[in-house]
């Protein structure tokens, strides 16, 4: 068990359904995490396959694109990975069973291959993709890891019951903002914005960084890590997914709430940030869940529910 524990996380251009291209930048911002000392890398969600051109697939074509865990190629290619730069390697893709069932899947290899594998609890970016039905905690260097892909991490329940588990660090692979939703200021960026980066920043930035894209990311994410006492590691990719653009902040967020590294450049980037085991017993987090009373909510919470889930930008032409 370790006191400290250097964890990366990414942001890069994915390219739709280009595994070969998507694992190639996987393992080159890899090797720069290791170079920057850290034991653990994340990237977003589905960062091996692609994500939002899924929508259109049918399902032929996506168990076309869906991989075994563990045995299938992109597993293999993130144990090299892991292996070349002694560092263990968490990124997304689909997921195919044994019955040819879809999932959404986020997996953490290390350099023997599969340490950990989880589903999505809440995908919608395909019909044809079934939802995870458990929580999952694995063990990495002593220090106790949850998974929430996305949609997960915006159903509060999800991030407290994956810390009542023992979670310390939740990671958090996302693609997210830069879409169309009922909060005020939100909405597509035009992509138009991307291809004048270089010569013409600034619009760009005032775009991410305002309520369509870093301001509303803001509004919560922090609070699921104070709220909880955990360490939150967001990926998110940047640039165009399919026909949206998305912003990245790529960010290590402590159980205070405080951005400790977030990735800032308009393209392809890695940090890295320090986690503390003493940041875990001082935030106020962990001292509101040791008062908690769920003799009072236990029913309430546990009550049936029937989980209506809609995704406002999916009927945006």
């Amino acid at each position: 068990m370790t006191d400290t524990l250097k964890i990366a996380t990414a942001q890069f251009e994915n390219r739709s359904g280009d595994k070969e291209f998507n694992l190639e930048r996987i393992r080159q911002l890899s090797a720069t995490a290791a170079s920057q000392g850290a034991q653990a890398v994340a990237f977003h969600e589905c960062s091996i396959t692609g994500y939002t051109f899924a929508r259109n697939l049918s399902e032929t074509q996506m168990l076309a694109l869906a991989e075994p865990i563990p045995d299938g190629p992109s597993i293999k290619a993130l144990t090299d990975i892991a292996k070349e730069n002694n560092i263990y390697v968490l990124a997304g893709l689909f997921e195919k069973d044994e019955h040819n069932h879809l999932y959404k899947a986020y997996v953490c290899v290390d350099k023997n291959g599969l340490v950990a594998k989880y589903r999505k609890l809440h995908p919608f970016i395909n019909p044809h993709l079934r939802p995870g039905n458990e929580y999952v905690v694995f063990d990495l260097h002593g220090w106790k890891c949850g998974m929430l892909i996305c949609y997960d991490n915006n159903v509060i329940e999800n991030v407290r019951a994956t810390a009542l588990l023992g979670a310390e660090i939740i990671f958090m692979p996302h693609v997210t903002m830069c879409t169309p939703s009922p909060r005020p200021g939100a909405g597509f960026v035009d992509p138009a914005l991307w291809e004048k980066r270089e010569t013409d920043p600034t619009p760009l930035r005032l775009e991410f960084d305002g309520m369509k894209g870093r301001s509303w990311l803001m509004k919560w994410l922090p609070a699921r890590a104070y709220d909880n006492g955990i360490y939150a590691i967001f990926s998110n990719p940047i640039g165009m997914d399919d026909d949206q653009l998305k912003n990245g902040c790529s960010m290590v967020i402590d159980p205070f709430g405080d951005v400790i590294a977030e990735c800032r450049k308009l393209g392809d980037e890695v940090v890295t940030a320090t986690l503390t085991r003493e940041k875990l017993q001082k935030a106020g987090g962990h001292r509101y869940r040791q008062a908690r009373r769920p003799d009072l909510y236990a029913d309430i919470i546990g009550q049936e529910h029937a989980s209506v889930q809609k995704v406002v930008w999916l009927n945006e032409k």
